[in-house]
């Protein structure tokens, strides 16, 4: 087995955000490991990757499974010898006013967006233990601390999110491994635009001071930035990537 120099693994690799994370980390040098529940979607981002020059091997994973995802990083860890970067990127949205919820879609939404970070950091803390640390990456949402309509469940699992990056950061970050969010604005991915139409998003652009919506590559910029050596003595923070939607 070679072992890489340092390996990534991206959850929600499949298509959008999770696809620009996964190409930008293999450009920076990383091994990548495009995990997706859509398992063609995460062949699709690692072949991306390959066509580029990068190194990438795909992983069709329920990141919401506690036991497929402890099982999948103890594979990583056989095949690899090391974890240095997770970006947990994957996220199901529904949209509904706060009373029309049920809950299947609570248990689904949760799962994804926030059963999930609490997995794959107790499967990847200690294979960076093991190495000399790594750094660990959640998407938030402006949803977190603003009002949206039909999001209540949105912004209560993006919420949470935070909250979690605060205190892992302090819990792991005396170990090596630092924990940050970046924030995202308004980036009208596939899987955006299944709950945004182009009205929203015109509202969003017209909200937002730099004049523009943000891009896959936006947020990829910034998580390739929280990972690197740069970003050594950031733990604990919440990146806003948003062309200042929030201070408006």
């Amino acid at each position: 087995m070679v072992t890489p120099s340092k390996v990534a693994v991206v959850t929600g690799a499949g298509r959008g955000i999770g696809r620009a994370v996964a190409s930008r980390l293999a450009k920076d040098g990383f091994f990548v490991i495009t995990a997706d529940r859509d398992g063609s979607s995460a062949d699709e981002s690692a072949a991306t990757v390959r066509d580029s020059g990068g190194q990438a091997e795909s992983l069709a994973l329920d990141v919401s499974d506690r036991a497929a995802v402890l099982a999948a990083f103890a594979g990583i860890r056989q095949r690899h010898g090391r974890l240095d970067a997770v970006v947990n990127n994957a996220m199901w949205i529904r949209y509904a006013p706060i009373t029309g919820f049920d809950e299947d879609t609570v248990e689904g939404m949760f799962g994804v967006g926030v059963k999930a970070a609490i997995w794959t950091m107790q499967a990847a803390v200690p294979i960076m233990r093991a190495g000399s640390g790594g750094a660990i990456v959640n998407l938030s949402s402006p949803a977190a601390v603003r009002s949206v309509p039909g999001g209540a469940l949105y912004s209560a699992v993006k919420g949470a999110v935070t909250s979690l990056t605060l205190q892992a950061a302090g819990e792991l970050g005396g170990e090596g491994i630092r924990v940050n969010a970046v924030l995202p604005g308004a980036v009208p991915t596939p899987g955006a635009r299944s709950v945004v139409d182009d009205a929203g998003y015109e509202l969003r652009k017209a909200r937002t001071p730099v004049g523009r919506l943000g891009t896959p590559e936006d947020i990829a910029a910034a998580v390739s930035f929280l990972v690197s050596p740069d970003a050594g003595f950031v733990n604990g923070h919440v990146l806003a990537v948003d062309g200042g939607f929030l201070v408006t």
